[in-house]
């Protein structure tokens, strides 16, 4: 069995009361344009996936079967995430971080539903 242990104590998420699964509305703003569709995709997953810690540890091999993917761009989009320090990894952990600070937001730290800001990039795509 794998022990999990968080990787960047300082950068934990604050789920809403209810549920684990949230994604920062400023992820939509500040980060999503600028990352590849693999990065914004792997983002969501692990989003989806991780415990109320931001911890999830997911082969490669199962994430690129999940997300209809190869193993080689599940390693590229995470590689992406973490220089954008967005997620944190340490084989088999990963964590997905707080949002690191926006320099005065005036929303940051709020929490959007999964399915609003997959909408909104959607529309921004299109």
């Amino acid at each position: 069995m794998i022990e999990k242990r968080i990787l960047v104590p300082g950068r934990l998420r604050r789920p809403p009361g209810e549920g684990f699964s949230w994604v920062d509305r400023r992820f939509q703003r500040e980060h999503a344009p600028w990352l590849s569709h693999d990065a914004i995709l792997l983002y969501f997953f692990l989003a989806a996936v991780s415990d109320r810690h931001g911890l999830s540890y997911y082969k490669d091999s199962t994430t690129a079967a999940q997300i209809k993917a190869t193993e080689s761009r599940v390693v590229r989009a995470r590689e992406e995430l973490v220089v954008r320090d967005l997620v944190a990894f340490e084989a088999p952990l990963t964590q997905v971080l707080s949002l690191p600070c926006s320099g005065g937001d005036a929303t940051a730290g709020e929490v959007t539903a999964l399915g609003e800001v997959l909408s909104r990039l959607m529309e921004e795509r299109s």
